[in-house]
């Protein structure tokens, strides 16, 4: 009594009948084995036989039943998307999105190649076409919104298209619940933002003069003990490429430093700086050397947030949060959030300098703020260290 065949069996059968070009009897030994051993390989292989034969529909069933094994795998969502082109769906563009988010850094195959070309050609068109149509459906709400919401509203659609992502706060060791999470927060929270540029002139003569004088103390910004995990920080340790004249540090005033800023020192003392024994204020001059770039890091604690105004900013000089990077320009001041994922980079042959004040997250009220600084002054020791 003759054994029955094992999927093993049945697939060798079906590979053997393709190979003399007997496709419906390879795809019907292929069809049993599937049933015996579903599994990705064998609806790959139905996928390409049915592709060979002519039948694009079917072969189309077949990767899907494929993907179901290995949803992320390229060549089975590069197939799926040229099958769906030559059927003629609707959803192409979108098939060849969903595959080239899972292209591979080089591609030898010419005949891949080409089609990751033509896929890539047909997937722009289709983000262009979903971007306008999009934009035009929220058009009239955003012609009617305040600079700040349209930006946010903006911000939503290329999210939606995937053009941007959901970045998220992570402090390194402090996280206070509810705030909001933003990248730049809006400059209507902080109307001392203009008070503060229209010192630009002021304080940069101030910088000038602290950098000037004999007993400034200019340290690296980076300055972890010998030993400690430096991770991204490695290159930057004790690197005079990234320096800081310290005006307030860690809640202690740099006398060295501050007594060449009087004009500096008052106007940040008018501002909401976090007063917390062994941790804040901080305020500083950042020097970044010509050709540094500062890798991306996340701040200590989502309490508070990170003024910049720029003083001396050489061409090419950027700085990125999250998903949105911006050029510096001088006498411009923004508002960020430290423990979102940021980082910079000054590409000239110039110093770039920026004065750098920490401030309240504006959403702490009263308690919140007490409560934060009774947590930090008793941990003030990791925030110096994490800082």
């Amino acid at each position: 009594m003759a054994s029955t065949p094992t999927p093993a069996d049945l697939e060798r059968a079906a590979d053997t009948a393709a190979a003399r070009g007997a496709f419906p009897e390879a795809l019907s030994l292929l069809a049993r084995a599937a049933i015996a051993a579903p599994g990705f390989e064998l609806h790959l292989k139905r996928a390409a036989l049915y592709r060979a034969s002519n039948d694009p529909a079917a072969a189309l069933d077949a990767v899907s039943a494929a993907l179901a094994f290995a949803p992320l795998d390229f060549m089975a969502l590069m197939l799926r998307a040229g099958l769906k082109e030559q059927l003629g769906h609707a959803d192409t563009g979108e098939a060849y999105d969903q595959a080239l988010a899972r292209k591979p850094d080089s591609i030898a195959n010419p005949q891949l190649a080409a089609a990751v070309a033509r896929g890539e050609k047909l997937r722009d068109r289709w983000r262009a076409d979903k971007e306008e149509r999009l934009r035009d459906a929220m058009a009239e709400a955003e012609a009617t919104a305040d600079p700040e919401a349209a930006a946010r509203i903006a911000r939503f659609r290329s999210n939606a298209l995937r053009q941007t992502r959901v970045w998220h706060s992570e402090p390194t060791h402090f996280h206070f619940p509810g705030l909001v999470e933003r990248e730049y927060h809006d400059r209507s929270l902080f109307p001392w933002l203009g008070e503060l540029e229209a010192a630009t002139d002021l304080i940069q003569a101030e910088f000038e003069a602290v950098a000037a004088a004999e007993r400034a103390e200019l340290t690296p910004y980076i300055q972890y003990p010998e030993g400690a995990p430096l991770a991204q920080w490695a290159p930057l340790n004790h690197n005079r490429d990234w320096t800081a004249i310290h005006l307030w540090q860690y809640g202690r005033r740099i006398d060295a430093n501050a007594r060449h800023c009087p004009g500096t020192m008052a106007l940040i003392d008018r501002f909401p700086q976090p007063r917390i024994g062994g941790c804040s204020p901080n305020a500083m001059f950042s020097l970044l050397a010509p050709n540094t770039r500062i890798p991306p890091h996340h701040g200590v604690a989502n309490t508070r947030l990170v003024c910049h105004l720029p003083l001396i900013v050489p061409d090419g000089c950027w700085f990125r949060v999250g998903a949105e990077t911006r050029q510096w320009e001088r006498g411009r001041a923004w508002v960020f959030d430290d423990t979102i994922e940021h980082e910079a980079l000054n590409p000239s042959d110039a110093l770039r300098v920026i004065l750098i004040i920490d401030i309240w997250h504006a959403g702490l009220g009263p308690q919140e703020r007490a409560a934060v600084t009774a947590l930090l002054e008793a941990e003030s020791g990791v925030v110096a260290q994490g800082l």
